[in-house]
């Protein structure tokens, strides 16, 4: 008999397959396949890219059995094909695509239950990710789902509050599940900062925008003067965060408010303290580069992590209305090219 553990997992491997397939029951197959962006995947590679993480990780490395597919193993890493090429592989679709997660799943419901159900939790978060990048895609295409729209937001932006200088407690705690670069938990000394009661707002983006936002090159670093040359202004709905901006475009707001972006470590200590809200509506940029905690350690792959420090992609923090409550905390680190606008991502800001 399967013990509580493993039932609740699996549960959830149920109710997170049915919120996949829920997102793309609006697509055809030509939506499913097709290259809407060059820097995103056919959404039909995504799905199978799912399945076979899935087989690698439960079936494969944690069950000791054969790959349900073998000959998948590379057309499905992506490290061995880049987003670029993807479109132009014969990757699963239509019945075919749906029996493989079907057949992967099966045989994933007998894996053994290891380490409190770490890999088990592994898989569902990879998948939770991947239907948010799935939906980023959807996004640029034109193609969300219905009813999926922003949320609204009371207040500016602009309004801040008061972080106390003092000690502040960062990244995930030992026990429990968190992505290796969350650990480990260690402390830091901030000194006092400001920083926004609730993330900028469509409302205080037009106001950067009439100003001037996008033709005053004093407000832009020179890689952000260099790359907003060739991109069109965004704007939104007044009462909600804005969203799908670079960290190019978050930077030269702060900057037009005489203020900056608060560090991840400063975001961190304000959402512990309590003193911000509107969390986990939009992504949030911050001024931090994506690296390594001192004592990290790699786990289970150096591929999810390290191989991205020190590489010019910058943290954001919190999580967006298209996150699942079970990614979305205090601690994640999500990380991307500060010249990216496909994320559910934008700013607060502080002093």
């Amino acid at each position: 008999m399967l013990n509580s553990v493993a039932t609740e997992l699996h549960e959830v491997m149920g109710e997170v397959r049915a919120r996949t397939l829920k997102l793309v029951a609006h697509l055809d197959d030509a939506q499913l396949e097709a290259v809407h962006s060059s820097i995103m995947s056919p959404l039909a590679w995504d799905l199978g890219h799912v399945a076979a993480y899935e087989d690698l990780w439960l079936n494969h490395r944690l069950a000791g059995r054969e790959l349900l597919r073998p000959g998948l193993a590379e057309l499905y890493d992506a490290f061995e094909t880049p987003r670029a090429v993807r479109g132009d592989l014969e990757f699963l679709r239509g019945e075919e695509l749906l029996a493989y997660l079907d057949e992967v799943r099966s045989r994933s419901l007998e894996a053994p239950l290891r380490d409190g159900g770490e890999l088990h939790e592994l898989v569902i978060r990879h998948e939770l990710q991947h239907s948010e990048t799935m939906l980023q895609t959807m996004a640029l295409a034109g193609l969300l789902p219905p009813r999926f729209e922003a949320p609204t937001l009371s207040g500016s932006g602009l309004d801040m509050v008061v972080v106390p200088a003092g000690a502040a407690t960062i990244g995930a705690a030992a026990e429990g599940f968190a992505y290796d670069n969350e650990r480990p938990r260690h402390a830091v000394d901030l000194p006092e900062f400001s920083i926004g009661r609730v993330p900028v707002t469509g409302a205080d983006w037009a106001a950067f925008a009439e100003d001037g936002g996008y033709r005053r090159r004093e407000w832009w670093s020179a890689e952000g003067w260099e790359w907003v040359q060739d991109v069109e202004p965004r704007a939104g709905a007044p009462d909600s965060p804005i969203v799908h901006i670079s960290f190019f475009e978050a930077d030269a707001f702060v900057r037009s408010r005489d203020a900056r972006l608060p560090t991840e470590f400063e975001w961190e200590k304000a959402v512990s303290s309590g003193a911000i809200s509107g969390l986990y509506l939009v992504w949030e940029w911050t001024a931090s580069e994506f690296n390594a905690y001192d004592g990290f350690v790699a786990h289970p792959y150096r591929e999810y992590s390290e191989v991205f420090f020190d590489k010019g992609y910058r943290v954001l923090r919190g999580g967006s209305y298209a996150t699942h409550e079970r990614v979305a905390s205090p601690h994640f680190r999500n990380w991307d090219l500060p010249q990216r606008r496909q994320l559910f991502a934008g700013l607060r800001i502080a002093r």
